[in-house]
């Protein structure tokens, strides 16, 4: 059975990304991002939304184009459109019922790449395993909130923890769900 893990760049105040979903404040490079990019090398499947799949629009991501080619991608959602011969797998329903199935046929973890919707939705069905965190010693205010308006209580058991120079801290949890 392969985990789901939540991979993502947090503030310090709880937030993905700032408003309309900005991201510059968020480390580019260094140790911390090096990480990341050898820990994306282990993801055999990856899991997005509609607004984080849209989100490489900006950056120059053609529509249907998989941004992480060497996985399997998946966008879940209802109101997205995408070219016949999409790169991306696009999901509109059972989506319940496909994660539990990718969860016992991938061949390695599944990456929930984002947003605080999905990864909220996710959670409330029990399918979460693993939050991996970026910090950043930053502060947003406001944003996209790390799982959307959940406003349920979470148990974790730290898993790993790095502290590096610049103030990022990475954390990994297991997620406990009674």
């Amino acid at each position: 059975m392969q985990p789901i893990v939540y991979d993502v760049a947090v503030s310090l105040d709880g937030f993905i990304c700032g408003n309309d979903e900005d991201v510059s404040r968020f480390p580019h490079e260094g140790p911390i991002v090096d990480a990341y990019r050898k820990r994306l090398e282990s993801y055999a499947v990856c899991l997005m939304g509609r607004r984080t799949y849209e989100f490489g629009y900006r950056f120059g991501l053609p529509a249907g184009a998989n941004p992480y080619p060497g996985m399997l991608s998946y966008v879940l959602s209802s109101s997205l459109e995408l070219p016949d011969d999409a790169d991306v797998q696009l999901v509109r329903s059972d989506t319940e019922a496909l994660l539990r199935r990718l969860k016992g046929q991938a061949d390695g973890p599944i990456y929930l790449c984002g947003g605080g919707t999905l990864a909220a939705s996710l959670l409330e069905l029990k399918l979460i395993d693993r939050l991996r965190l970026k910090r950043a010693p930053i502060v947003l205010g406001q944003g996209v909130r790390l799982f959307g308006a959940n406003n349920r209580a979470i148990d974790l058991r730290q898993l790993d923890m790095v502290a590096y120079p610049d103030g990022t801290v990475f954390h990994e949890f297991e997620i406990l769900i009674g």
